[in-house]
């Protein structure tokens, strides 16, 4: 309920790591997303500081993870931020930022990409069921000899 919900855009940094578990398939890559700010002594834009975040992909995400996520790939990833941090005995501490993704796009800002949508495995075919008959019946001649009749009859109001 309280979750940090990030978007970031990077550039993919690793081969993404495709794998099938009970729970079923997960991907994983590095995205390397670098800051880049105006330097007015050089009138020029310069890179700052490079974040690492660890994606992580489930379920269908994580095949079209692995189909067509390429290193180098400009990519904009939304999802939960988890930061974890680690002390190991006789080593320094360290932190590390994964993003459980929701979505994972290329960035069109940076190039094209050709979308294809994913083949779904067979389902069980579903009832079919008749459609509705939204169409007003037509009349037929007597029922539009009755209603001129009673068209012309006078009505008594009383």
């Amino acid at each position: 309920m309280n979750e940090t919900i990030v978007c970031v855009v990077g550039n993919v940094a690793t081969q993404p790591v495709y794998r099938e578990s009970a729970a079923g398939p997960s991907a994983r890559f590095r995205l390397a997303v670098t800051a880049r700010y105006w330097d007015r002594e050089k009138s020029a834009w310069t890179d700052g500081h490079t974040n690492f975040f660890t994606v992580w992909a489930n379920r269908q995400l994580a095949v079209n993870v692995a189909a067509c996520v390429e290193v180098g790939q400009p990519v904009v990833v939304q999802g939960r931020l988890k930061v974890r941090t680690e002390t190991r005995e006789g080593q320094q501490p360290w932190a590390s930022a994964d993003i459980d993704a929701v979505t994972i796009g290329h960035d069109l800002a940076r190039g094209t990409a050709l979308f294809q949508r994913a083949a779904r495995p067979d389902a069980p075919a579903a009832v079919s069921r008749p459609e509705p008959n939204w169409e007003t019946p037509g009349r037929t001649d007597t029922q539009d000899e009755q209603t001129d009749q009673q068209a012309s009859e006078p009505v008594a109001v009383t």
